[in-house]
């Protein structure tokens, strides 16, 4: 943690002295005439974007916001994520299917207006992670800036492209963030893949590379964040780079196709059957073409049972279940990581049964680290506590602390069962929590028992909530002695639980397209020094 403190002060500090006016005139870049088309977009292209975006329309992040024909760079928002994909320029692939020159001048305008407003420095709209995209995105289509530009807009978006670059190389490996130091990284060796003068420093580039992305993904492929938004993030920006290595240097491609591979295996680790990543650790509502366009570009596939980054996996029939063990990762990764141990989310082919609410969308800023707790999670926890604390004041506010000893994950494959423990709560309730997640009969039924085991010197106590949030749509039904549970598709479901008071709450799911989804949360309650053990069991009804 001390290092973690002192390492980001210092960079903190090389960074200011760097981005200073006395400085930065020297970011101005060479001339790019040299750049050449390398990068692919893996991307889909919708061209109904660029008649909305000429209207004064942007659908950015999810969320539409109408300029009344106002430059989108001018307005004031409050929604971060759509300025940062509106400053990351991933909407310029849609013009690639511009089909007049209208509508082709009108994208480099916006660069052009881009540069105007936002080509001096700026921490927000220059920030490492922003930059590096956005250079990344105008790699890409080079053509789509350029092609009927005057001799004076041409020079003008390759001197600022030039300064981007320049800055990327003085400031990214100065980020506090190590996403930011490897999206940085990539971005620099796209450049070399592109810019025919430097390709003699693709090896070293590539060298740097792979130190950051050894850093940074596990044995198991999956980003130490443990969120499957940042590894879709990274496997957008590598496979063009691998697509690029493949077609001039297939040497070095070669090593990178193996880490997509296992990285493209680590997503579909934590994926449900609805194609969805499970909702962990700053995971919501992803866009569902850009997934898919990512799963596209690999056979790669983890379609059993098993353990990765922490997380477990069972598979059976029809059904899949993501757990999380709730192990949390060094300081430096935990920035936007959620407190969910025991938590899991449940699907059968495309009906998303149980699930995690997912994070606070971006203009519900006051309530982030509400979304973060375990009270979000299909989880159990005491007191409303969640099992490892969110840091929320000093240094270290906002991240999720590490607990020791950690949690533990483990699987009995042939019995398709997880047990997974976290000793988050024995100091101050005196009990370790162990939930064992149980997949029966090809799939159609799961079987829960979460055991409060005694620990450490407390005597047990505190009031045990053991929340299930249910999918979008779902309608629950109350008989004498079970719930069922009515999925939009038309299927039911019976739940059964012993040992707990059974009551029903309001809930909430993250989705990118209409903000919350008003959903119903089950939640069973007991007294830890009453009840050693609660059971549970999800099944389906058959015909």
């Amino acid at each position: 943690m001390m290092r973690f403190l002192a390492r980001r002060t210092m960079l903190g500090l090389a960074d200011f002295a760097v981005t200073t006016p006395l400085v930065r005139w020297t970011w101005t870049g060479p001339s790019t005439d040299e750049l050449v088309g390398t990068l692919a977009e893996i991307r889909p292209t919708d061209r109904e974007t660029i008649l909305e975006m000429m209207a004064g329309r942007y659908l950015l992040a999810s969320k539409l916001i109408d300029t009344n024909g106002v430059s989108p760079f001018a307005i004031e928002t409050s929604h971060a994520d759509w300025l940062d994909d509106l400053h990351a320029f991933a909407w310029l692939r849609h013009f690639r299917d511009a089909r007049t020159e209208e509508e082709r001048r009108f994208a480099r305008s916006l660069a052009l207006d881009w540069i105007g407003r936002e080509g001096q420095f700026d921490r927000e709209t220059w920030g490492a992670s922003v930059t590096a995209r956005r250079v990344l995105n105008w790699l890409r289509h080079y053509g789509i800036l350029l092609d009927g530009a005057s001799l004076e807009q041409a020079a003008t978006i390759k001197r600022s492209l030039g300064t981007q670059v320049q800055a990327l190389k003085l400031r990214g490996a100065l980020a506090t963030e190590p996403v930011d130091a490897l999206l940085a990284a990539i971005a620099l060796l796209g450049v070399a893949l592109c810019d025919e003068k430097r390709s003699a420093e693709i090896e070293a580039r590539l060298r740097n590379a792979h130190a950051l992305l050894d850093q940074q993904i596990d044995d198991d492929g999956l980003h130490r964040s443990r969120s499957a938004r940042v590894q879709i993030q990274l496997l957008v920006e590598l496979i063009t780079i691998n697509q690029a290595l493949q077609r001039h240097n297939e040497r070095f491609a070669n090593e990178f196709t193996e880490l997509l591979e296992s990285m493209q295996r680590a997503l579909d680790a934590i994926s449900l059957g609805t194609g969805e990543p499970a909702y962990f650790n700053g995971t919501g509502q992803m866009a569902h073409d850009i997934v898919v366009a990512v799963q596209a570009q690999s056979p790669a596939r983890a379609r059993s049972t098993g353990l990765s980054g922490g997380y477990g996996r069972l598979v059976w029939g029809r059904s899949i279940l993501v757990a999380d063990s709730g192990v949390a990762a060094p300081p430096e990764f935990t920035a936007s990581a959620h407190s969910s141990a025991l938590a899991f989310e449940f699907s059968h082919g495309r009906d998303l049964i149980v699930c995690n609410c997912g994070p606070a969308p971006a203009e519900f800023e006051g309530s982030r680290l509400l979304f973060r707790q375990g009270i979000a999670h299909s989880a159990p926890t005491i007191n409303a506590i969640s099992a490892a604390p969110i840091r929320s004041a000093g240094a270290l506010t906002g991240r999720l602390m590490a607990q020791d000893p950690p949690p533990e994950i483990g699987l009995e494959e042939a019995e398709h069962s997880l047990l997974m423990r976290t000793h988050g709560y024995a100091d101050r309730f005196g009990v370790t929590l162990e939930r064992r997640l149980t997949l029966m009969a090809e799939g159609k039924t799961l079987v829960g028992q979460d055991r409060f085991v005694p620990a450490g010197r407390a005597r047990p106590s505190g009031a045990a909530a053991i929340r299930f949030h249910l999918g979008p749509g779902t309608e629950l039904l109350k008989g004498e002695d079970l719930l069922r549970l009515r999925l939009p598709s038309g299927a039911s479901w019976s739940f059964l639980w012993e040992a707990a008071e059974m009551r029903i709450e309001d809930s909430v799911r993250q989705s990118a397209y209409f903000g919350f989804h008003r959903t119903r949360q089950i939640v069973l309650e007991a007294l830890v020094d009453d009840a050693s053990e609660v059971n549970w069991i999800f099944t389906l009804d058959e015909p």
